[in-house]
C-alpha cells in the first residue's frame, strides 16, 4: 500500500525557517499531486501548499505565499515545504497527502486526498 512519511518538524523562533520533507513509496502512479496541510488544536485542517508532480504546477494558500516554497525531487521520490519567516500562528501538525488520476477535486479539497502520513509536529514561539 501507499506509504507517505513526514519529516523535518520541530520547535523554533518566530522568523526562523524549517525544511518539511514527504516520502512517498508504494504508489503505482507516476505523477502524483501531493499536499501539504495543517490542522492546529481545535481547527479544521487547511491546505498550505500542493504540487502537481507532472509538470511542476504548484499552489499556495494565500496566508502562506512569499514565505513557503513547496519542491519536489523526483528521483527521491520527495517532496520539500521550505518555511520561512515562521510565525506563532503557523503552528500545527503538518500532513502530506497524495492523490493520482483523475486528480479529483481541487488542490486544497481534503476529502480528495485518500493517502495520508501521520504528520510532523512544527511549533512557533513568540
Amino acid at each position: 500500500q501507499v506509504q507517505v512519511v513526514e519529516s523535518g518538524g520541530g520547535s523554533v523562533q518566530a522568523g526562523g525557517s524549517l525544511r518539511l520533507s514527504c516520502a512517498a513509496s508504494g504508489y503505482t502512479y507516476s505523477t502524483p499531486c501531493v499536499g501539504w496541510f495543517r490542522q492546529a488544536p481545535g481547527a479544521e485542517r487547511e491546505g498550505v501548499a500542493a504540487i502537481y508532480t507532472g509538470g511542476g504546477s504548484t499552489y499556495y494558500a494565500d496566508s502562506v505565499k512569499g514565505r513557503f516554497t513547496i519542491s519536489h525531487d523526483n528521483a527521491k521520490n520527495t517532496v520539500y515545504l521550505q518555511i520561512n519567516s515562521l510565525k506563532p500562528e503557523d503552528t500545527a501538525m503538518y500532513y502530506c497527502a497524495m492523490k493520482g488520476p483523475p486528480y479529483a477535486g481541487r488542490w486544497y479539497e481534503v476529502p480528495s486526498y485518500k493517502n495520508w502520513g501521520q504528520g510532523t509536529q512544527v511549533t512557533v514561539s513568540s
